[in-house]
Formats: C-alpha cells, sequence, structure tokens
C-alpha cells in the first residue's frame, strides 16, 4: 500500500470523529451564544483557549503523528488538537463541519529581511526569544527598503490542493472549503522585527519623521495589498475565529455578499499595536490610530488589541470605525478597562497564563481573577468574554487546562 493510502486511512478515521463532533447540536447553541454577545446581547460570559503549547499537551500519544506525507501531517495535526480540545478543555469552542484548504497565495510582502538571532527559552519549546538588528536610520532608508507587497494566485495548485482534499476526505460529511486570506494587519509588529522594539521606540521620540514616513508607508503597502486581495477573489469569508475570539455575528457578511470574491467589508479585522504598550495615549492616537483609521473603515467590524493594555486609551480606541471588541490583557486594570468599554464594546479579558506555570495550579486564584474581572463589568455593563491565551507552558501537566477550562465556565455560568 502506498504511504499516501494508508495517510488516508488514518486521515478518514480522525475526520469521522471530527465530523460527529461537529454534527452536535451543542454547537448551533454555542454560535446563537456568540452572535449575542457579538450583538452586544450577551446572555453570559464566553470562554475560550488557544494559542496552546501542544507540545505540552500529549495526553497517551494522541497528538503523534502518524502520516508520513508533510500535506496529510498538516490535517492530521489540526485533527488530532481539535478532537483533544474538544475532550479536555473545550470551554465556548465551536467545531466547524469543514475543512478548509488554503488556498494557493503568494505575496511578496515588503521587502524587508528580517536581521535577527533567536534562542529557546527551554528544550522542546517553541517559544523563541529574538533579538533584530535596527536596519532604519532615516527616511532615505524607508523609501529605499520598504516596497509594495504584490499578490498573485496559482490556481492549478488550489485546484491540485482541493482534489486532494477530495480524496482524502470526500463522503466523511464534512464540507470542502478553499480558504483564502484572513489579513493580519499589524504596522508596529514588523516594524519591531525590522528595527528592533527598543530602536523604534526611542526612534518615535528622536526621529519622528522617518517613523511617520515608515508608518505610511506601511499601511499604504496594507491598502494595496487588501486591493489586489479583493479584485482577485482571495479573501476568506464566514470567519469563525477572530484572532482568538469567536466571530459569529449577524452582521456579517454585508449585503451583496459572493462567496467567490468577498470584501473586506464582508469580514472582521483585528488590528493591534503591541509594542505600544509603554507610549502615551497622545502617541498611539498619533502613530497607530490615524494610519490605521482608514484600514478600519473598510471592515464590516474591529476586534482590536492583544498584549498591550487597553484600559488606559480608550478615549483612542473609541475612534476606531466600526470598533466591537477590545482586548484587556493581564495587565490591564479590570474596572478602569470596564469603565472605558461600558456597553459598547465587547471586554475581551485575556487572564494570566503564567497561573498556569507556576510550581501548583492554584485554582482559588484563577478564579478570583476572572470574578474580579466579570463583577468589573456586571458594574460598567460590559458584554463580556474570557479567552485564555499565550500559553507558552503548563509544566507539563495538561490537566491544568482541563481545570482552568472548567473554573472559566463555572465563573461564566453562575
Amino acid at each position: 500500500m502506498d504511504k499516501r493510502d494508508k495517510d488516508r486511512e488514518i486521515l478518514r478515521e480522525l475526520a469521522k470523529r471530527y465530523a460527529e463532533i461537529a454534527s452536535l447540536p451543542i454547537h448551533d447553541e454555542k454560535r446563537r451564544l456568540w452572535r449575542a454577545l457579538n450583538g452586544l446581547r450577551p446572555e453570559r460570559p464566553m470562554v475560550a483557549i488557544d494559542q496552546v503549547c501542544w507540545e505540552e499537551m500529549d495526553v497517551d500519544g494522541r497528538l503523534a503523528l502518524r502520516c508520513e506525507d508533510s500535506e496529510c501531517q498538516r490535517y492530521e495535526a489540526w485533527l488530532r488538537r481539535t478532537l483533544l480540545q474538544w475532550e479536555l478543555f473545550p470551554a465556548d469552542m465551536v467545531v466547524e463541519p469543514t475543512v478548509r484548504v488554503e488556498k494557493a497565495i503568494s505575496n511578496t510582502g515588503f521587502g524587508v529581511a528580517v536581521d535577527e538571532e533567536t534562542k529557546a527559552s527551554a528544550s522542546e519549546t517553541v517559544v523563541l526569544s529574538h533579538r533584530y538588528e535596527n536596519q532604519f536610520r532615516s527616511i532615505e532608508d524607508v523609501c529605499r527598503k520598504v516596497g509594495t507587497p504584490k499578490v498573485s494566485h496559482d490556481e492549478d495548485e488550489t485546484k491540485r490542493r482541493m482534489d486532494f482534499a477530495e480524496w482524502l476526505f470526500g463522503g466523511v460529511g464534512l464540507e470542502l472549503r478553499a480558504e483564502g486570506a484572513d489579513p493580519y494587519l499589524s504596522i508596529w509588529d514588523p516594524i519591531a522585527t525590522w528595527m528592533s522594539v527598543e530602536g523604534a521606540l526611542f526612534a518615535l521620540a528622536d526621529d519622528p519623521d522617518m517613523m511617520h514616513a515608515l508608518a505610511a508607508r506601511v499601511a499604504d503597502g496594507y491598502m494595496s495589498m487588501l486591493d489586489q486581495l479583493e479584485e482577485q477573489g482571495l479573501l476568506c469569508h464566514s470567519q469563525p475565529l477572530i484572532h482568538c475570539t469567536g466571530a459569529y455575528v449577524e452582521e456579517l457578511p454585508a449585503p451583496g455578499f459572493d462567496p467567490n470574491k468577498p470584501r473586506t467589508k464582508d469580514l472582521w479585522m483585528f488590528g493591534l499595536a503591541q509594542m505600544f504598550a509603554t507610549v502615551s495615549p497622545a502617541m498611539f492616537d498619533e502613530y497607530e490610530i490615524r494610519y490605521m483609521t482608514p484600514i478600519f473603515r473598510r471592515f464590516g467590524l474591529v476586534y482590536y488589541g492583544c498584549c498591550d493594555p487597553m484600559d488606559g486609551k480608550m478615549e483612542q480606541a473609541r475612534k476606531i470605525p466600526r470598533l466591537r471588541k477590545v482586548s484587556m490583557s493581564p495587565w490591564a486594570n479590570p474596572e478602569r478597562g470596564a469603565a472605558g468599554i461600558g456597553r459598547d464594546f465587547v471586554y475581551s479579558c485575556k487572564p494570566n497564563p503564567a497561573l498556569l506555570a507556576m510550581d501548583e495550579f492554584d485554582g482559588d486564584l484563577a478564579r478570583g481573577e476572572l470574578m474580579r474581572v466579570k463583577e468589573a463589568c456586571e458594574r460598567n455593563g460590559c458584554p463580556l468574554e474570557i479567552i485564555m491565551k499565550d500559553i507558552s507552558t503548563v509544566r507539563g501537566k495538561p490537566d491544568r487546562l482541563k481545570l482552568w477550562s472548567e473554573i472559566a465556565m463555572s465563573v461564566a455560568c453562575q
């Protein structure tokens, strides 16, 4: 038997189990609850877990890959991880009856190669520390080095991928979907890799003209990239997630939607400026809101923030067109964040993943953190979601995520 025939048997068995789970009525109820939350009519806080340290989560060898072909292995890893999460720490996850096959999209990017050194923080980990070289010292560097992204599509390769997925999964009860691009659009994340965080922050004060030119160049590049994706029909649609949170909503897609040619206004957008955690609200407004607003305006809805604490920048964040969710990182003050959000947006609570990395997991400490946020949101009328993410380690104890999930669901449902 050919190795791909063996791989196919493995994948079809996993896919059948996945399809059985995806057909459960509970997923319709979870979608309804996510739509209520995202429509600012919450019935209760919603809970999700993402960005898991999968290298520590193998339970009885169930995550070990048995396929030999690399393309099959990607499907296998997705299926095994989803099945394990559903069993151990599902919270409010929704299992979609869909196999998403990535379209063969190429993007030149901005043409700036990252100059860095990396070092693993521990053995057998995917978490790396980075030291970046600053490659920008003048406006001339900006003009010379930063290009405009060029997008192209290999239709023959996309067809090959779809035909292969049909051979693998046809008849198991899952829809096959050629998945377009779900744009990740941050001005300052790539700049941090081109200049280092320290280099970029110092340059905001020392050479504001260069930094304005750099921000404008990146923003213009993103606008061109989005035009190309729209024109070529290469955007995704019907997002189940935006970043790490449920994206189910009644308002999207927009009227006139064509699944063969999605538009930015049919989608959620995810925005962030993580390195701006330490800058003033005025500088956040000057360098982030100013340049990102035309991009935000293109999309149907916006989820904003990540690790950057937004509790002190809500006045500026309110300028974001079509803003619907705001991330509040572990370093945000819950009362100040909730007061700034009020009833107008979803408070996207990001609990501290360090609680999962302590010598001993303290369930009371985890519950107390969540209760403080929930009570602050109740006092201020905030719709609330709880998203555990950025999980670098559970100290080799997968049950910690199960325990945290149970605690978070009990807080959400009480």
